[in-house]
């Protein structure tokens, strides 16, 4: 694939940005970054809050309620990632969830071996499911929790609301899931923390008085941020290694520091998320070559983290390829965020993908069957990768 004249090996592109300016205005109004170093003084610096990713609907809710830790700002964010920065380290990462990460990739490698070939959609979303309830607490529900969030988190999204009937089928629609999830897996969760306090988030939740509804929101939360975009990251990294050859040779020879910096590279160049949205709330001034531009409060501005992610400035040259020795220096760029907002599960992710990945491809023969099919969902610029199948030769069967 080329872009602009530049070889891509990009496999979910979502088009070049126009050149020029790294900052732009859209038509709805809404400033665009696509310089990295812009896009990181924005996301670290002051005078935004969080905006998209449904927080329109969340601040619907009654003053009461406690908001999920992604749609807040300010000190009661600080504290609460200061508070919880502890079941994410990369020493508690190693120590507390290696362990649960192998058992519960080979649980999906069995049921791969089992059937011949699985889509590795189903597989990677079993493993990142198991590894999300394990850091969250969520351990005491009922079978099936898999089938509820794919309830929860569909192909496609309506827009809840009274004023359609597309509208009220989706309110409706997502009241029912919520409740589904509440009463089979946190409700019962929640019962089994206040019996016996655990260390993880569930329990630190109820020390603070959380209520019922407010760990729900917490935990639907995690369940998008660590299960939906870990399944497709596993997809799209073992899309890339089945169709090089060369990368796969250096990943199946790497020791695991070596196999992580691949990953690193494959999110720096396909971050799942791709775009991010902040709310100024406070004038906020932007370089730009033709001089600053400034935010005023109110207005909206969307990083493009596929575009900051392959300039050149921050990155170096062949921003397209795949060079996984720019990672010792870049790391996965601006896939997981920058600033306060950015995911505290980064060494989970990657350590869960790297010890389900180099287990599939130790496996003799398994190859990509059926060509994958990649589809975005528009408002964060996140694709999902479906129909890509893996398989395994006959005599690999148990």
């Amino acid at each position: 694939m080329e872009q602009d004249g530049q070889v891509c090996a990009r496999k979910a592109d979502r088009g070049r940005a126009r050149p020029g300016c790294p900052v732009g205005r859209a038509a709805d109004g809404s400033w665009q970054v696509h310089d990295f170093a812009v896009a990181r003084a924005l996301l670290r610096g002051p005078g935004t809050v969080q905006a998209g990713l449904g927080i329109e609907t969340v601040e619907k809710l009654p003053p009461r309620v406690r908001r999920p830790v992604l749609y807040r700002d300010g000190p009661e964010h600080r504290e609460h990632r200061r508070q919880t920065a502890r079941y994410f380290t990369p020493r508690r990462v190693d120590e507390h969830y290696r362990e649960p990460m192998v058992r519960i990739a080979e649980e999906q490698l069995a049921a791969l071996r089992s059937a011949g070939e699985a889509p590795l959609s189903d597989l990677a979303f079993g493993l990142a499911v198991g590894v999300v309830s394990e850091v969250v607490g969520l351990r005491y529900g009922r079978p099936g929790i898999r089938r509820r969030l794919e309830r929860f988190f569909p192909r496609e999204f309506g827009e809840p609301g009274l004023t359609s009937v597309r509208g009220l089928y989706w309110l409706v629609r997502q009241n029912t899931n919520w409740l589904r999830i509440h009463l089979a897996d946190v409700r019962p969760a929640i019962r089994a923390h206040r019996r016996r306090e655990h260390d993880d988030l569930i329990s630190h939740l109820i020390a603070e008085g959380c209520s019922d509804v407010e760990i729900l929101g917490e935990c639907l939360t995690f369940a998008a941020a660590g299960m939906v975009t870990t399944r497709e990251f596993v997809c799209l990294a073992a899309w890339h290694l089945f169709s090089d050859a060369e990368l796969l040779d250096r990943y199946r020879s790497a020791d695991e520091a070596g196999r992580l910096a691949v990953l690193r590279e494959l999110l720096r160049l396909e971050p799942v998320i791709g775009r991010l949205r902040r709310r100024a709330t406070e004038p906020v001034e932007l370089p730009c070559p033709g001089g600053p531009v400034t935010v005023r409060p109110g207005e909206h501005v969307v990083v493009h983290l596929d575009d900051a992610n392959s300039d050149p400035k921050a990155v170096g040259d062949d921003p397209l390829l795949v060079r996984p020795e720019r990672a010792e220096v870049v790391g996965a760029g601006l896939s997981f965020g920058d600033g306060p907002h950015r995911c505290p599960g980064a060494h989970i992710a990657l350590l869960e993908t790297d010890v389900f990945l180099s287990r599939l491809f130790a496996l003799d023969g398994v190859r990509m069957s059926g060509a994958p099919h990649v589809t975005f969902q528009e408002a964060i610029g996140g694709y999902e990768i479906r129909d890509l199948t893996v398989a395994l030769p006959r005599t690999g069967r148990d």
